[in-house]
């Protein structure tokens, strides 16, 4: 069976950690099947948004799996002997997505897995969901954004109160903070999520696109920078608007409402 699974219907893509009997932890095997999984989808044309989710209600993802690295079970997975993706660019296939990426939490998500968290564009949270920073608990220094991109979130000293104690962070509290979107049932989890991605697909796909890179690109840069940034974007789209651009547009807008 898989480590990943991979769904799409009507342009969304449901991506799925597959092992919930480890709490979706990320052997070497699922980095590689969700690396992969990202590849394959970026050259699809027909999906227009993803949403990531861990298989059960228990875990979004525990994180890296301890016992494999710790040598007490061996690498899963029929390429075990394949070379190892490296989780920085696991990553960076999913923060560089060029559509939106949800993140549903379904559960806990656990250093390595809040840094997979944190690589979506728009996070929702079932009640079950809790998040913890355990780098400093276990001596590991993150490498995947964590210390970086979550103070820019929630602020300094929430940050660091999450990652200098290990302690975990609930749902409501998580909403309260501005990690989460919103917090909803475990069995409203799934369909809350497909209504925003419907929600996305009634935009202007390759705006959908564009918009997104400009919030990115200005996300890491000094607010003049950004505003740079989306001057020059707002000219490079400028040259490429026409009347039966705009007609198309709004034609797709009234079929998606409809």
């Amino acid at each position: 069976m898989s480590d990943v699974v991979v769904e799409t219907k009507e342009g969304i893509a449901t991506v799925t950690l597959n092992r919930p009997g480890s709490m979706n932890a990320m052997s070497q095997n699922l980095q590689r099947e969700l690396y992969g999984a990202f590849a394959s989808l970026g050259s699809d044309d027909s999906v227009d948004v993803v949403i990531l989710t861990g298989a059960g209600e228990r875990a979004f993802s525990a994180g890296l799996d301890l016992k494999e690295l710790s040598g007490q079970a061996a690498p899963s997975g029929q390429d075990a002997d394949a070379a190892v993706v490296r989780g920085a660019d696991l990553v960076q296939s999913i923060e560089g997505f060029d559509r939106p990426v949800i993140g549903a939490i379904n559960g806990f998500a656990i250093t390595g897995g809040f840094e997979l968290a944190l690589a979506c564009d728009v996070l929702v949270g079932s009640t079950n969901a809790r998040f913890a920073d355990t780098h400093a608990r276990v001596g590991i220094m993150p490498g995947w954004g964590l210390s970086q991109k979550l103070s820019r979130l929630i602020g300094i000293s929430r940050a660091k109160e999450l990652s200098l104690t290990g302690n975990y962070l609930d749902a409501a509290t998580a909403c309260e903070w501005g990690l989460l979107n919103r917090v909803v049932e475990p069995d409203a989890l799934l369909p809350t999520c497909e209504a925003l991605a419907r929600d996305m697909q009634s935009c202007d796909p390759v705006m959908l696109r564009k918009y997104k890179r400009v919030i990115d690109e200005g996300f890491g840069a000094s607010y003049s920078e950004g505003r740079a940034i989306e001057t020059a974007a707002n000219r490079a789209h400028g040259n490429e608007v026409t009347a039966d651009r705009v007609a198309n547009v709004q034609q797709r807008g009234r079929t998606q409402s409809g």
